[in-house]
């Protein structure tokens, strides 16, 4: 693998409003076959029972609005990161959107919880559930309507991608798994969560449309996005999510904020999304065709032009208010995106008590500009400074904790002793000299490496590092705050060193040490010469312990099998609870249970051409996932490439052996799922849909305007023609082909309510198995994790990996000798592919024999079951 030439970034200051956006014309061709077919019209939510009392209260708030207050609610502007603007006179407030995935961002008293690849590392539902609730519970204490979070896509299909740590890991089930837990938890405390980026954002090059260049296109077939990019995605939305953001790429040729076959078709009908679709920052290109393809909200809501030239642009406000008058979109599909809107307003609970914020995203000052983006504003409080962390550092800790594994342990050398001599190495260990929150997004890597860079960071409230950890918990410890390695007194047999190395990335709105958001320039090699800090210390010590912060793998080779290197811990992006969570683990007073999200290769060159990084300066680029449903341990696995270590690897200091395993049959399988339910009339159809006058457009009287701000309302002169244009209803807009204005009253075959088709979420298989710590009296206890993966039946007509993901679970910590029985479940739609002909889920051989293989990695496997016999075997070969 490697990485583009030619130019790497444009900066957010080049991000074009719709004219620049429409100017730039150049692309390559989309290869043949990846098309983003037409799907229109948007289709009205409030169809699912789970829904149907929020649509009620919606519709009946909506049906008093007047045009021009139906669009404030789809854009904004505030104190926050993303606002929405208020109706007043009918009790809806201005809601506020806020970064990011791991915290409160751009504010002060919260917490930093671990990113999204440390949570998916710990492989427990019920701590990433808790995660959430602690998440949920500070956004709502800030005042934050809307948690942007959690992030599902990148997928983590290119390893160099650079925001794979935001997400939970480089497979499916996984990232559909945590995502479904994290969003539970925020949701259960009221605050709206926000699954993002839909879909095939998997690398930061070129991500986004700007004057000069399109953003790029992922080219992704038809079973590849249902059973690898859209899977998280139906998890969130059965899991009941508030509100999805769109990706800025473009998906088979078409931008996905206005791409009609991703939100109308996919999203809102066969996936029955209930809730509002946004924007990514800056990322809306068009007004009409977006609203058109079912987006419901722009944020921020203008473009770049709001700062070139002064006075401010933007594709909806004001300027969807004259489409509605001119009868280019209809008044239907606002009445649904501002019932969207505020039936999640409603089916959150916020219209009771919710608090407003009390922070600003603007400024860290008491007092600050009343009017944000205003070049002349009153100044009042804007930061009230309230504590939200409550006893949150527990669960951030225990999440830090849970993700460390232990991938290496020869003679089972670690645990330490307090009283070993240690000499640690690299300025990771440390928090950063300069201050911990010292580059903006955390846009360095300088000292401890706790997240990534870009919107999915947050401001530390502190760093409890390493090396103080190691100071308060061991008796010699000398700290050489350096990445080269310098020169040592001669150590004994007994010293230790410990070595710290990173590898970062992130958003391509910075560029770190040549590093455009993804790691083009460091590729998978450890930053800051690690490798060679490695590589001297094993010269010098007889006993290394390495210790990885990093985004995603990185190639150890260069000294993994060096014999003084005895152990190796990734703890992944810890966020503040860096210190102590670590040096249980290296002391014992807790043994490891993290396993790796993602697999670690040996070389770079082991995955196919397809997951590099791509660029095509000046031209729209295609990135084309050839691959199909191959990447990460399927592609090793099908092209028989041994990795270093295999995805969910990790080593504990007990020993866990599985036994007493039993299979049962929940439902009987069919080739096809039972037919969908009808889809029922929406209460959205029952709203008025007549021209709307154009006094509903004007700006009121006496209203005074903040210059630079944008407004819904328009002048009385500009509504009016675009109402005589309306009522004429001679210059028709023109609409993209295959668009009707017409709802389908039939969905597609694999839809249905909150998820899909209920039948594919049916239990087909549970398996059990009892897993027992075997190691000797006295160790530490240790938790084990138990993983099941699906082999299809030899011999049916679709191409399918060897083995996949399919469920997962953790005891408590186990002492030696104890027990604990593990429940593992498959449903419908895991025993089942996507047929791209009959567009449906189909079990390719009901009654064939599919395999469940349960152990503690995807290459330690000892557990089968059998879903024609209902038996199972212990102490068997793993199939990889």
């Amino acid at each position: 693998m490697g990485c583009p030439s030619g130019l790497r970034s444009l900066s957010l200051f080049l991000l074009a409003n719709t004219a620049s956006a429409a100017a730039v014309s150049a692309r390559d061709p989309v290869p043949s076959g990846f098309v983003a077919a037409p799907y229109y019209p948007a289709p009205y939510g409030g169809w699912a029972d789970d829904w149907s009392e929020s649509y009620g209260k919606a519709v009946k708030l909506v049906s008093q609005m007047t045009l021009a207050e139906k669009v404030n609610v789809t854009a904004g502007t505030g104190r926050c990161v993303g606002n929405t603007g208020s109706v007043p006179r009918l009790g809806l407030p201005e809601l506020c959107l806020q970064d990011g995935p791991l915290g409160v961002r751009t504010t002060d008293n919260i917490t930093a919880f671990p990113a999204g690849i440390t949570t998916g590392a710990t492989f427990n539902k019920e701590l990433i559930y808790q995660r959430g609730v602690a998440l949920g519970e500070e956004f709502k204490g800030k005042g934050v309507n809307f948690y942007l979070g959690p992030c599902v896509g990148p997928l983590g299909r290119k390893p160099r991608g650079g925001r794979n740590w935001e997400g939970f890991g480089s497979d499916p089930v996984l990232q559909a798994i945590a995502g479904a837990e994290t969003i539970r938890g925020v949701q259960d405390q009221g605050v709206i969560a926000t699954l993002k980026h839909l879909v095939g954002n998997e690398q930061e090059l070129y991500r986004m449309y700007n004057p000069v260049q399109q953003a790029y296109s992922a080219n992704i077939d038809d079973r590849a996005l249902h059973e690898l990019y859209l899977w998280p995605f139906a998890d969130g939305v059965k899991a009941g999510v508030g509100s999805i953001m769109a990706s800025y790429n473009a998906i088979n040729g078409s931008a996905a904020s206005q791409n009609s076959y991703i939100l109308n078709g996919l999203l809102k009908d066969e996936l029955g999304f209930q809730g509002l679709v946004m924007t990514d920052w800056l990322a809306q290109i068009s007004g009409v065709a977006s609203a058109l393809a079912g987006l419901d909200m722009s944020m921020p809501g203008d473009t770049v032009g709001n700062n070139i030239p002064l006075d401010g642009y933007s594709n909806w406000m004001y300027e969807l208010t004259r489409s509605v008058l001119n009868g280019s979109v209809p008044v239907d599909r606002l009445n649904d995106m501002a019932t969207r809107v505020v039936a999640t307003w409603y089916q959150l609970g916020q219209d009771k008590d919710y608090p407003p914020p009390n922070f600003s995203s603007n400024t860290a000052d008491r007092e600050g500009p009343l009017y944000p983006g205003a070049l002349f504003s009153p100044v009042g409080v804007v930061n009230e400074y309230v504590n939200v962390q409550a006893n949150h550092k527990v669960v951030a800790k225990q999440v830090a904790q849970e993700a460390i594994t232990l991938l290496k342990n020869n003679g089972s050398f670690l645990p330490l002793k307090t009283s070993s001599p240690l000499s640690v190495f690299g300025t990771d260990a440390q928090a950063d000299p300069n201050g911990i929150n010292s580059c903006t997004d955390k846009s360095c890597n300088r000292g401890l490496l706790g997240m990534g860079w870009g919107s999915g960071s947050a401001n530390y409230p502190y760093i409890d590092d390493p090396i103080s950890s190691l100071k308060r918990k061991a008796a010699n410890v000398t700290y050489y705050a350096t990445d080269s390695f310098p020169t040592v007194p001669a150590p004994t047999a007994d010293d230790v060193a410990i070595v710290f190395i990173t590898s970062d990335s992130g958003e391509n709105s910075y560029t770190v040490e040549g590093n455009h958001g993804d790691r083009d320039a460091s590729g998978l090699e450890a930053w800051h010469n690690g490798d060679e800090l490695v590589q001297k210390a094993a010269a010098a010590y007889s006993n290394v312990v390495v210790v990885v912060h990093t985004v995603g793998p990185i190639v150890m080779e260069p000294w993994i099998d060096l014999p003084s290197v005895k152990a190796v811990l990734v703890a992944h992006l810890p966020g503040q609870e860096a210190g102590d969570s670590l040096t249980e683990i290296l002391f014992g007073e807790a043994s490891p249970s993290g396993h790796l999200p993602y697999t670690i290769p040996v070389s770079e060159d082991d995955y196919p051409d397809s997951l590099d990084l791509v660029a095509t300066p000046l031209s729209q680029t295609q990135d084309t996932y050839s691959e199909g449903l191959y990447i990460d341990y399927r592609y090793l696995n099908k092209a028989g490439k041994k990795p270093r270590f295999a995805f969910g690897h990790g080593l504990s200091y007990a020993s866990f052996a599985f036994s007493n395993a039993s299979i049962t049959a929940a439902t009987k399988l069919s080739e096809v799922p039972p037919a969908r339910p009808a889809k029922p009339v929406s209460p959205v159809a029952g709203l008025n849909t007549t021209l709307p006058a154009a006094a509903e457009a004007y700006f009121p009287d006496g209203f005074n305007r903040i210059w630079r701000y944008l407004y819904s309302w328009l002048p009385k002169g500009e509504a009016d023609a675009a109402y005589a244009i309306g009522v004429k209803g001679e210059n028709k807009y023109p609409y993209p082909a295959g668009y009707s204005a017409t709802q389908k009253t039939e969905g597609p075959p694999a839809g249905g309510p909150s998820g899909g088709n209920p039948a594919l979420w049916d239990t087909a298989f549970t398996v059990s198995v009892t897993v027992t710590n075997t190691g000797a009296e006295g160790t530490t206890p240790g938790k084990a994790v138990a993983q099941a993966y699906v082999q299809f039946p030899e011999g049916i007509s679709f191409d399918t990996p060897v083995i996949q993901l399919r469920d997962f679970a953790k005891t408590s910590a186990l002492k030696p000798g104890e027990s604990a029985t593990l429940e593992l479940g498959l449903a419908r739609r895991d025993v089942s592919v996507w047929d791209p002909v009959r567009q449906n889920w189909v079990v390719p051989n009901p009654e064939g024999q599919y395999k469940i293989w349960v152990g503690t990695a995807s290459d330690d496997l000892p557990v089968v079951c059998y879903s024609d016999s209902l038996t199972c075997e212990e102490g068997v070969a793993s199939p990889v």
